[in-house]
């Protein structure tokens, strides 16, 4: 079997669903009707919008991975002995802004991995108005928590900044840097604001989120390599029969971009069924 691979710049880097590790290749035009077949052209993500203004927002959100984050946050909200529907609300918003918004514009802004037409200044604004909505809400929280909020207020820019931007050598943009700042971060935070302090219960379903956001990295990396960086894949299998199976991009993309789909289904239902039984 044989790949062959564009050329892309050394320096950049992509993310994972917003949070990758793979250099930016140069723009990509929409996948032909037929999916990824053969040598047709793929889409930067398998939930990228069509080229365009609205499909380039659309797919700067990252809907799928944004919606398993924001999961994460009512998870740990819902596993605090007493929920409050506005701090709840309140926190969802500002991982909204941190992480749907200012994370994902600025992997946007370091190497262009989904191949937007974005401006440069709007991503410079919307990560700037993400983290300061965020802070906001953060500082907000801290007159109605108290003072055990705060290490997180400090703590969750700087992961976004670190992460996105590579800062530290690239320290905090590895596949744990990433399973603790989208897994674990969230669902403390969230607790936190809840029962004003942390416990065994929130730690244990931290550890889960790490282990599932570990799961989403390692089907998504491949999967990105392939569709951003691999232009034609021609070879096959030989089965135990002698039979022999022709092996395509599909073939590689798809076994891993079907299970990020059930999983992305799968975290936000089972953070609503938590919700709805804490609420109701």
């Amino acid at each position: 079997m044989s790949w062959r691979a564009r050329k892309a710049p050394k320096a950049a880097t992509g993310s994972a669903g917003g949070p990758g590790t793979d250099p930016a290749p140069a723009p990509l035009p929409p996948s032909p009707p037929g999916g990824p077949e053969g040598g047709a052209e793929l889409r930067s993500a398998y939930y990228a919008g069509r080229p365009g203004r609205a499909g380039d927002w659309w797919t700067l959100l990252h809907p799928p991975y944004t919606a398993w984050h924001l999961a994460y946050v009512v998870i740990g909200a819902s596993l605090a002995p007493h929920v409050q529907v506005s701090r709840l609300v309140a926190t969802l918003l500002a991982f909204f802004f941190a992480v749907g918004l200012a994370a994902h514009a600025l992997d946007e802004l370091h190497g262009r991995p989904l191949g937007t037409a974005i401006p440069r200044g709007a991503l410079v604004a919307v990560s700037a108005v993400g983290l300061a909505g965020a802070v906001a809400l953060g500082v907000i929280g801290v007159t109605r928590v108290g003072w055990v909020l705060v290490p997180f207020i400090v703590f969750g820019p700087l992961l976004v900044v670190a992460y996105n931007a590579e800062l530290f050598g690239g320290l905090v943009h590895t596949d744990a840097g990433f399973a603790l700042a989208w897994g674990a971060f969230p669902v403390l935070t969230a607790y936190v604001a809840q029962a004003q302090r942390l416990s065994l219960p929130a730690v244990l379903a931290a550890t889960g989120a790490v282990g599932l956001s570990a799961a989403q990295r390692a089907l998504s990396t491949p999967a990105r390599f392939v569709r951003r960086h691999v232009t034609d894949v021609n070879g096959t299998v030989t089965l135990v029969d002698g039979s022999t199976r022709a092996v395509d991009r599909a073939t590689l993309i798809q076994p891993a971009e079907r299970a990020l789909r059930l999983l992305s289904w799968a975290v936000v239902l089972f953070a609503a069924a938590l919700a709805v039984a804490r609420l109701t």
